[in-house]
């Protein structure tokens, strides 16, 4: 393990990470809290239909 060449790699790869713009954040974080909402509603789903059926 080198240690030398790990950290000039995680240094190369800060410089070139950027912060997103307000634009970039609010619709990433729109289609994960979708992603969120339909998994969330899919389960719900399948537990209602699981409630109904008689085992």
């Amino acid at each position: 393990m080198d240690v030398k060449l790990d950290l000039s790699s995680y240094i190369r790869v800060l410089k070139l990470a950027s912060t997103p713009s307000w634009e970039e954040f609010s619709k990433i974080s729109k289609i994960a809290g979708a992603g969120i909402i339909l998994v969330g509603l899919l389960g719900f789903i399948i537990f209602a239909i699981m409630s109904f059926i008689p085992t």
